[in-house]
């Protein structure tokens, strides 16, 4: 016969802690229907609600940081899909269900549906980030396929004009949810597609956007043929669906997904106020250059001016050399006629020494003809000589002081026949001689400064 051991004394502490143990052991996840009642949000953020149906309820608790993603607004009495855990509330007891996330009912089938789509797109290639078209660098049309009448728009409209009001924007209307939706939405995109080809309109992309919803309205943007009409078009084309957390098969075929309508309008345009600041930075460094260049400009020019010579120095230069070259063609000259002096008299001298009379007109013959060759020679250089003392003259007269007068210069002479060069040497009443190109006039100092 065997004693039964009396059972292990807890603590009510510990008897809960070992249930909440054992219930989120056996029931780490699971997905539960249930329509929704008692909805409180107290100020923490979190969310406390009951699940209940035609005969038991569950207590459940929602905590902030999974139910702001939440994408509807539920609503007490509606019937949800929540999925989390099951666990105990230590400190009453309560048996409750921590939610991890929700659902409207029904949105399961098309959660399937969209898995599945998304599933063969994605094997056919229509994700693939190689196919992706680029975004022009400079976007000056945007085609937007949106409500008209939708949050949307109006979001867009306002981030363009505060950023950059230049942009132009043509809007094809269509529904945004309901059956016929999709179909709007494809035949909006052809028609973009055909009005850039035919030039009537220079659309530079396509805009695809509607503001938030549950994944009923959002579902016409999970239609095969919204996601063909994307795959297949020239243009590139940009979605922008839903909040932040909501996604689309549009958003996965497009080139660009932006995470809200607002977002899209700042990644397309340009903002004014960065690009007024640029303008101003270029602006300064293009005046900081200019300024540099004139500066280097002018030490240039200062550099040439100490460089230039006194024109008169220069005149002064070219008289002394022209002297230079007449006393050494002198020196020459005289030089080559005393040698030729010189030799005539020696021939002269020989030919007093040789008496027979062939002899003396042989070498009288010979003198003539080196008279002749002197003389030629003597006439020659004088020539060559007198051809460059005539270019050296020229070359002083374009120096002179005549070549100045020529272009209209004049020249001031005092009565001693120098030139003045400072009024301040002047005294009033003094005669002084204007000197011209052509002619001379008197004139008087009248007043002098």
């Amino acid at each position: 016969m065997t004693t039964q051991e009396p059972p292990q004394q807890l603590s009510v502490s510990q008897l809960n802690r070992l249930a909440k143990q054992l219930l989120e052991d056996c029931f780490a996840q699971v997905s539960v229907t249930g329509e929704l009642s008692t909805l409180s949000r107290p100020s923490s953020g979190h969310w406390y609600f009951t699940l209940k149906d035609e005969r038991a309820q569950i207590r459940c608790a929602f905590f902030r940081n999974r139910n702001m993603r939440v994408n509807f607004q539920p609503q007490p009495g509606q019937q949800v899909v929540v999925r989390g855990k099951v666990s105990l509330y230590e400190g009453r007891g309560d048996y409750q269900l921590i939610v991890e996330h929700m659902q409207p009912a029904g949105a399961g089938a098309l959660a399937a549906a969209f898995e599945a789509l998304k599933a063969e797109l994605q094997a056919a290639g229509w994700f693939d980030p190689a196919l992706k078209k680029p975004l022009p660098p400079a976007i000056e049309h945007i085609a937007i396929i949106t409500s008209p009448t939708g949050a949307a728009l109006q979001d867009i409209v306002a981030v363009l004009k505060r950023r950059w009001p230049a942009m132009k924007v043509t809007l094809l209307p269509v529904l945004v949810q309901g059956e016929q939706a999709a179909g709007q939405i494809q035949h909006a995109i052809a028609q973009a597609n055909q009005l850039a080809r035919s030039a009537s309109h220079d659309f530079d992309l396509i805009l695809l956007t509607r503001g938030g919803g549950s994944l009923e309205d959002l579902w016409p943007f999970n239609e095969r043929v919204v996601a063909e009409a994307i795959y297949q078009s020239e243009l590139p084309v940009v979605s922008a669906v839903g909040h932040e957390v909501d996604f689309s098969i549009a958003d996965f075929v497009a080139d660009l997904r932006a995470a809200t309508p607002s977002a899209a309008a700042e990644l397309l345009s340009p903002d004014q106020s960065e690009i007024n600041s640029k303008v101003q930075l270029l602006r300064g460094r293009l005046v900081r250059a200019q300024r540099r260049r004139l500066q280097h400009q002018r030490e240039q020019l200062q550099q040439l001016n100490r460089r230039i010579r006194d024109p008169r120095s220069r005149l002064r230069e070219q008289a002394q050399r022209l002297d230079e070259l007449e006393m050494r063609l002198r020196r020459q000259w005289q030089s080559s006629q005393r040698q030729r002096l010189a030799r005539l008299a020696g021939l002269q001298q020989q030919m007093l020494l040789l008496s027979p009379d062939r002899q003396q007109a042989t070498r009288l013959n010979a003198l003539t003809q080196l008279q002749a060759r002197l003389q030629r020679s003597v006439q020659e250089q004088m020539r060559r000589r007198a051809q460059q003392l005539q270019a050296l003259q020229s070359q002083l007269r374009q120096l002179g002081p005549e070549q100045t007068l020529s272009r209209g210069y004049a020249i001031v002479l005092d009565q001693q026949g120098r030139a003045v060069r400072r009024a301040a040497d002047l005294q009033q009443g003094q005669r002084l001689r204007g000197r011209f190109a052509e002619g001379q006039v008197a004139l008087t100092v009248d007043d002098s400064e």
